[in-house]
């Protein structure tokens, strides 16, 4: 763990000259505000004062004045390219609370913790491990892809791939201490991927606003843009976020099992992981507003494009919601979860996944049969399997009748994150479209 001190000395021997201090609101854009570092023992100390309204989104209402505290252990020296010698940059995630001292309730942090920390108590560690995938565009307004390059293409010489190596670069910086394990160039035109080794879930999450912050800056450092979101080219493959994950008790794999009651022979999952399996079919469409939050966020989730419609499972099925990958050894025993968008906010995101898993795991819920072939092919047998939400509005409709959910994320924000998808839809579907005026206009 960090102290006071050592950060001190590190902020001495690097040269920083701003710490910036940040946090994310309840639909998981980074906040945050600069201070110098004589102000760091007043802030570890007492906090900082924020404004609370910033902490609601979109949908804002008044609320109390909050106290930002700085986590030490997330403090991290940027990268010197985003300063130079007369300004250099440190980062720190900080927890929320109110003036009485309580944790903030509207924290996705604070959320996110409060689930992991029902795990403590049974010495158990969730870790998770996310491929993140964006696209590089011309600009914040111009989805136009930069080359036409396919699934792991080769070049070295793009430019975007230059950005992208520059940044997986970046992450294995002494000061930042993030594992990026690889990227590649993905499938749709200028798209690309970046993968997270797998980590403890808090810790994740703060990694993947980290990630998603320095891919954004060095994209547009080099006169481009990067997005996250989940589908900006039309008849392309959307961007995913797949999510491995797997929990530990001092030390063991709680996946690992002799695969004696496993539907599919010689795959050694334990009883835990088929019961956790079990548990995010069952309750997917409940979390699906949270793991896809957008409107644009369902034009990725259609037959065709790579992305799961359908709630199976499987072993070497990538058209299945949840997939088993293969595993050399027990430590890597683990389940993909593929729904997930990278447009998502992880705190809340990851709390979910861990939520359906457990229930299944304390309900004994029985995992249904595999699904190996591939869904979109499946005729007859296609049509008898379960959907998730085809849109925004009814992934809406399905969460807030969700008791799991509510229990999951609190009241403030289950209630705060019904206001502010409601009020997107309530705009969004006012909007005429170009489609709408492409095909109706001349006809009507």
């Amino acid at each position: 763990m960090n102290t006071l001190q050592d950060i001190k000395g590190l902020i001495k021997k690097s040269g920083v000259r701003l710490i910036r201090v940040c946090f994310t609101d309840i639909i998981g854009d980074l906040k945050g505000f600069n201070i110098l570092p004589a102000e760091l023992d007043k802030a570890a100390g007492e906090g900082l004062g924020v404004d609370g309204s910033s902490i609601e989104g979109f949908a804002r209402i008044n609320e109390s004045d909050l106290v930002a505290v700085p986590d030490l252990d997330t403090f991290r020296v940027l990268p010197d390219a985003f300063g130079n010698r007369e300004l250099r940059y440190a980062l720190v995630f900080c927890d929320l609370f109110t003036p009485g001292g309580s944790p903030y309730p509207g924290d996705p942090r604070f959320v996110l913790k409060s689930n992991l920390d029902k795990l403590k108590a049974e010495s158990t560690t969730f870790y998770v491990g996310p491929e993140l995938e964006f696209f590089y565009v011309k600009g914040e307004r111009d989805p136009e892809p930069l080359d036409h390059g396919g699934y792991f293409d080769a070049s070295l010489i793009s430019k975007t791939a230059f950005v992208c190596d520059k940044t997986l670069a970046m992450l294995g910086d002494e000061g930042l201490g993030i594992r990026g394990e690889l990227n590649h160039h993905e499938v749709g035109p200028s798209q690309y991927e970046v993968d997270l080794r797998y980590t403890d879930a808090l810790v994740m999450a703060d990694q993947v606003m980290l990630v998603k912050l320095l891919i954004k800056e060095v994209a547009r450092m080099n006169g481009i843009h990067a997005t996250f979101m989940p589908k900006p080219v039309f008849r392309e493959n959307g961007s995913g976020m797949h999510v491995h994950q797997s929990l530990f008790k001092d030390g063991k794999n709680l996946f690992v099992g002799d695969g004696g009651s496993s539907p599919l022979p010689g795959l050694k999952l334990s009883d835990f992981a088929l019961k956790y399996t079990a548990g995010i079919l069952a309750h997917i469409r409940e979390a699906t507003l949270v793991l896809n939050q957008w409107v644009n966020s369902y034009k990725r989730l259609v037959p065709g494009y790579e992305a799961p419609c359908y709630i199976v499972w499987g072993h070497r099925n990538r058209s299945a919601l949840v997939r088993v990958p293969h595993y050399t050894t027990p430590q890597s025993a683990r389940i993909e979860l593929r729904s997930p968008d990278p447009a998502c906010n992880p705190y809340l995101a990851f709390s979910v996944m861990l939520a359906m898993g457990m229930k299944g795991v304390h309900g004994s819920y029985e995992l249904t049969e595999p699904t190996e072939e591939n869904i979109y092919d499946a005729g007859e047998r296609g049509s008898e399997i379960q959907e998730l939400p085809e849109s925004l509005s009814e992934a809406l409709h399905v969460f807030e009748k969700s008791d799991l959910m509510r229990e999951t994320l609190g009241d403030h924000v289950f209630q705060k994150f019904i206001e502010n998808k409601t009020i997107e839809w309530d705009s969004y579907r006012q909007v005429v479209t170009e489609y709408e005026i492409q095909h109706l206009l001349p006809r009507l």
